[in-house]
């Protein structure tokens, strides 16, 4: 566990006696409860001193593990780069494994340099295809005069500005040296080749079709005439999408793979064992793979060399004989659907079985875990999720989060992680109190294993700032916020320690309408699926996030997961538990193995909801009649009667099917649980199901105070014991609570964006009650001259101040203070107050904080305070006649990154992506970052700094 400030420990002090029931301990703080950050390795130029130092540094302030992720390099430091993969950077790694052991650091491997998968060792035949193809139309008699040929036009995207001429880039991308490579950036080139013909089709008018392919001889010549008028041929080329690794590190630069073959994904793990050469890896815990975005360039990856093959084997027919229904955008008929929707199932099977399978079965060969982030993809990404060890989030929208979360508790597993804090605001801006707020947000949305984006390697002496990333919040020990970094991971630990060791308890498992985005056809072939992206306006978003508004808990599922569904007392059961229902809203396609599934489970016992209206077709046009005629007997044997609140009612078996477009009524019907607190201005919360008990994880995402009685549904009959658990104030106690009509009402205090964890057990706790406090009388402000000094930071120490009213320091008419980021002290001598009323506790409030805090009373630390509150109790023990409190403010890098600015002081010195703004308004002439147009920025302390005496709540 870690260690508490003197500040917060006689908080728990209170809350806990010596004589408190075992249940009352905070779960023991394990290396995996920390957060863990990616870290970015610029050029692999690492050594090992700097390595261990940074190590040490990254382990003080309570970081649990590392991703390190190789990354484009430094100018200036090009001497250092280390080519990924050689026998060099193999031992810079082996020697960062066996450092981290000794620190209890967890490691894990991106499984490439950058993203996507890729490197310079993928050859042509393994990189990412594309569907490139030519149209004819003949009348009776006419021939294709022109050879079927089709010439690749050249491409080059990438960061350098203005684009390198083709001529320069050697082929195969290979043979172009690393250094070339790297001060390109290239992020796509197309040759400009001979594309091979991969098959010619012919249609008459009547869509009849002759395969011409063989006809066609070398030149690219076709032997042959239209026999009738009205004739379209189709020709279908192999092309090379070109999608190049983004920012990728030396000696990883290079085409990306055909995440569709297995043999290019055999071919590019075959490498890593190559490197590895037998290494059991000790140390290293798994292998990550940054989100699919092999897509986001000119064109799609919509090819692979056995497409055609696996299609016919998975549908049942030749997607040749369909071409037209498949290429014409235009073309919205229902056949045109059926043939889209088959093949961009195909497309995600493969993504499925090829890539995120085999990827899974190596890492397990290798007894590593598996961490993805599927999202992006274009397949069901419910199913790429449970197919790896964790599956990986990122963002800022909780149902995003849901589908990694969901694919994660219906499959049983322990952990779900988030790519944390990419962008919040832009460079040098976000606090850390900023963050807080997202990774409760995350919390919410069901992750329990928090990765920052992230850390950078930087050497030790390394000019200020250091070596930083294109991602505008830096977790940099060069940042002044690293002072109190360690508040914030214990926070975190704390909440983990709760969430990774419980599981989830929802209610209801909502379908996944992915045969209805598949037969829409959209702009491109492909679809990329990412959170509720391609959903808007129907009924399967606005359900979900009705539920998730009003307080109903719910887990997305696919057609794959429902098909390993069972059914017993408990309830519907799945491999992480039970569910009350599941949830149809307004299908349109599905398939009958799908629906027959569902009615089995009803048959069982099972309650399933739908909303709107029954599903009313199967998908595709594989093999249609004779499914459809199965569906339609399944549909047939549904018998509905109206009952209560216009609810529809089929009995089927031992259970039954609901169907309504009302989802409050239909909810109800199905005797869902309703959690009240979402009723409760700016609480949110999640519901974790652990031994005997249950834990709640309730946030209040306000600005305001709470206090209140909440209700919780968790134990039906009432719990026995509500114990509270305070992660930052780490404080802890049994609950009060009361009964009203026969509900159990737990009473909340809680501070604004704090979150609490509530603990409800069917066995009886004993122990110290929670403390509840009340305001005796009004806040007293703290007077008199407060002295300001700097004590670390940049580029100049200012020079001490007296101030008789509190004001930043940003606003003093010293320059160094305008220029200066880093670390001061606000010390006032101050005599105790003397209330009207015996106070307990002194409540300390800050005011305007920018941007924390540490908070030292007679020479004694009581805590540190991230924000976004600012307020301390203070034992009035601690607090003598004559008392001297100073507050050590932390501000943002922001001022002295403006100093540099205007100064000319270059600290932009990166490959590839050399600092993007993230805003538009802070975005200088050379297209890079810039805060040349910015005001300094507020830092230090405004107060008004307040002491109010507090004392136990009645």
């Amino acid at each position: 566990m870690f260690k508490k400030s003197l500040g917060l420990a006689f908080v728990s002090f209170i809350a806990l006696s010596t004589n408190a029931h075992a249940q009352l301990e905070w779960p023991v703080i394990t290396q995996q409860a920390k957060p863990w950050a990616r870290w970015w390795w610029e050029g692999s130029a690492v050594n090992e001193k700097d390595l261990s130092d940074v190590l040490h540094l990254y382990k003080d302030a309570g970081l649990g593990g590392l991703e390190i992720t190789p990354i484009y390099g430094v100018k200036g430091e090009e001497a250092d780069n280390i080519l990924f993969l050689s026998k060099k950077w193999m031992q810079v790694f082996d020697y960062t494994l066996k450092e981290g052991k000794k620190l209890d650091l967890g490691m894990d491997l991106a499984n490439a340099t950058g993203w996507p998968f890729g490197g310079p060792w993928v050859t042509d035949a393994d990189a990412s295809k594309s569907m490139e193809f030519k149209q004819y139309t003949l009348q009776k008699g006419e021939s294709i005069q022109e050879p079927i040929t089709f010439i690749q036009k050249a491409l080059v995207r990438g960061e350098h500005r203005p684009a390198v001429d083709i001529s320069l880039i050697k082929d195969p991308i290979s043979l172009n040296s690393s250094a070339d490579l790297q001060k390109w950036a290239l992020d796509q080139v197309r040759f400009p080749v001979k594309l091979p013909l991969i098959c010619l089709m012919a249609y008459d008018e009547k869509g009849r079709q002759t395969d011409l392919t063989s006809l066609v001889d070398k030149t690219g010549h076709l032997n042959w005439k239209a026999p009738a008028d009205g004739y379209r041929l189709y020709a279908v080329f192999q092309g090379l999408h070109g999608k190049m690794v983004e920012r990728a590190a030396p000696g990883g630069e290079g085409f990306v793979i055909d995440h569709f073959s297995a043999a290019a994904v055999d071919h590019y793990l075959a490498h890593f064992d190559s490197a590895f050469n037998g290494d059991a890896l000790d140390g290293l815990r798994g292998f990550f793979n940054d989100s699919y975005e092999v897509d986001d360039a000119a064109g799609e990856a919509d090819f692979t060399p056995k497409l055609f093959g696996e299609f016919k084997a998975m549908h049942g027919y030749d997607l040749k004989q369909y071409l037209p229904l498949l290429l014409d955008k235009d073309n919205e008929t229902e056949q045109a659907s059926r043939v889209l929707s088959d093949y961009r199932e195909t497309i995600g099977d493969l993504l499925l079985r090829h890539f995120t399978e085999k990827w899974q079965h190596w890492g397990k060969s290798k007894e590593k875990l598996i961490r993805n982030q599927s999202h992006g993809s274009p397949a069901n990404i419910l199913d790429l999720y449970a197919a790896v060890d964790i599956p990986e989030t990122e963002g800022t929208d909780k149902l995003r989060f849901k589908f990694a979360s969901s694919a994660a508790n219906v499959t049983g597993k322990t952990l779900t992680s988030s790519e944390s804090a990419t962008w919040l605001k832009d460079h040098f801006l976000s606090s850390l109190a900023d963050v807080k707020k997202a990774i409760d947000l995350y919390f919410l949305g069901g992750v329990n294993h928090i990765f920052y984006h992230g850390v950078a390697y930087s050497p030790v002496n390394a000019v200020w700032p250091g070596w930083l990333f294109y991602a505008a919040v830096h977790f940099q020990p060069t940042n002044p916020q690293w002072h109190n970094f360690s508040k914030l991971n214990e926070y975190i630990a704390r909440c983990q320690s709760f969430l990774q060791n419980s599981e989830a308890d929802n209610d209801v498992l909502q379908y996944f309408p992915i045969y209805d985005s598949y037969a829409s056809r959209g702009r491109s072939l492909l679809k990329h699926y990412d959170g509720m992206k391609g959903f808007e306006g129907t009924a399967f978003k606005s359900n979900a996030e009705w539920m998730l508004n009003n307080g109903y808990s719910f887990d997305f599922i696919s057609d794959r997961q429902i098909g390993q569904l069972s059914f017993d007392d408990d309830g519907i059961k799945t491999a992480g538990g039970h569910y009350q229902t599941i949830l149809v809203s307004a299908v349109t396609y599905m398939p009958e193995r799908t629906l027959e599934k569902i009615l089995q489970l009803v048959r069982a016992g099972a309650t399933v909801l739908v909303y709107d209206h029954l599903p009313e077709s199967v998908n595709g046009l594989g093999r249609q009649a004779g499914r459809q005629k199965k569906f339609d007997n399944l549909i047939q044997s549904l018998r509905f009667a109206t009952s209560k609140r216009g609810i529809q009612k089929a009995s089927l078996g031992k259970g039954t099917v609901l169907l309504s477009n009302d989802l409050a009524a239909l909810l109800a019907a199905g005797k869902i649980r309703k959690e009240t607190i979402s009723d409760q201005t700016g609480l949110q919360f999640i519901r974790r199901k652990q031994g005997n008990g249950h834990y709640y994880f309730i946030d209040n995402r306000s600005d305001s105070a709470f206090e209140g009685w909440v209700s919780l549904q968790a134990i039906k009959k009432g719990a026995a014991s509500y114990a509270l658990f305070s992660p930052m104030r780490h404080s802890s106690g049994i609950a009060r609570t009361r009964d009203i009509n026969g509900k159990k009402m737990v009473l909340l205090q809680l501070r604004p964006w704090e979150s609490i964890i509530i603990q409800a057990s069917t066995a009886p706790v004993r122990g110290a009650g929670y403390v509840y406090t009340e305001k005796l009388a009004d806040p007293i402000p703290l007077k008199g001259t407060w002295k300001l000094s700097f004590k670390s930071g940049g580029p100049v120490l200012p020079k001490a101040v007296t101030m008789s009213q509190l004001q930043y320091w940003s606003t003093l008419s010293d320059t160094n203070a305008l220029n200066f980021s880093g670390t001061a002290d606000y010390t006032l001598e101050f005599k105790k107050p003397i209330p009207d009323n015996s106070a307990k506790w002194w409540r300390l409030d800050m005011g305007d904080v920018k941007e924390n805090a540490e908070v030292f009373l007679n020479g004694q630390k009581l805590a540190t305070l991230i924000g976004p509150d600012f307020t301390l109790d203070i034992d009035d023990n601690l607090l003598k006649k004559n008392n001297q409190i100073t507050i050590r403010v932390s501000n943002l890098m922001a001022n002295r990154i403006h100093y540099m600015d205007r100064s000319g002081l270059n600290y932009k010195m990166f490959y590839n992506i050399n600092f993007p703004a993230h805003e538009a308004e802070n975005r200088g002439r050379d297209g890079l970052f810039t805060t040349i147009n910015w005001d300094v920025k507020p830092s230090g302390l405004t107060g008004p700094v307040t002491l109010t005496p507090i004392g136990p709540k009645p």
